[in-house]
């Protein structure tokens, strides 16, 4: 399996999942520049975390008006498989292969620390080598997390178990407590509704490597690889 890792300016978390896709799950990548306007031989495209053009007039929106993020519209409508991982969820919904929107944090502040997530959809291509109501242990480090949607579209996901992941506490509860950045009840993850595009705020790639305090985040990478062999 061949995956691609986008890099806008700003990316920054492009080489940790590059070290990740090559040096741990030993499988291929490429970087691709911003200014590509073509996906070839690729599987998987990951867009990673960071600040794509430094965040100006908010994250994600200079990053989905690039060539590269409309070859990656096209890609996911041919039925390619996408990951947007914090920056790259925000990437995801402004070019609108995801419903809703990440608003600043509740309260105002950056958040960085490990987060414990809920998995709500074991069925996905990114939670196969997961279980329903497992307890996943994945850093957040965001200022824009904050994830809203109208009720509409939030019952449309419920209906079709887009909502993939929650933010919870250490024994699976979803609460106001548990919530780190005020996201429409608690609400980590989605997919789009054909399920091949994902976008998620925690880091799967800085919970790969047990000397960094969880290897959680490695289920989904490898959900993926799986779905594929």
């Amino acid at each position: 399996m061949r995956f691609g890792i986008a890099v806008y300016p700003g990316s920054n978390c492009d080489y940790d999942t590059y070290r990740i896709i090559t040096g741990i799950l030993k499988k291929e990548a490429k970087f691709l520049d911003y200014r590509e306007t073509k996906i070839q031989n690729i599987d998987c495209m990951i867009l990673p975390g960071g600040f794509s053009f430094g965040d100006y007039l908010r994250p994600g929106t200079l990053a989905a008006h690039t060539p590269l993020t409309q070859a990656v519209v096209d890609f996911a409508q041919g039925g390619g498989i996408v990951i947007g991982i914090c920056n790259g969820f925000q990437i995801l919904t402004e070019a609108h292969l995801l419903p809703g929107a990440l608003l600043p944090n509740i309260h105002g502040r950056f958040i960085c620390k490990h987060q414990y997530l809920k998995v709500e959809n074991d069925n996905s291509i990114f939670t196969k080598k997961t279980k329903k109501g497992q307890i996943l242990k994945i850093p957040i480090a965001h200022h824009d997390g904050n994830y809203f949607c109208d009720e509409e579209t939030l019952e449309s996901m419920e209906k079709n178990g887009q909502i993939i992941l929650r933010y919870c506490d250490k024994d699976g509860n979803i609460s106001k407590e548990a919530n780190p950045n005020g996201s429409i009840q608690n609400i980590a993850g989605i997919t789009n509704k054909e399920g091949n595009v994902f976008g998620l705020m925690p880091h799967p790639e800085r919970a790969s490597e047990s000397i960094l305090g969880s290897v959680d985040g490695l289920s989904i990478l490898e959900s993926i690889i799986e779905n594929r062999l």
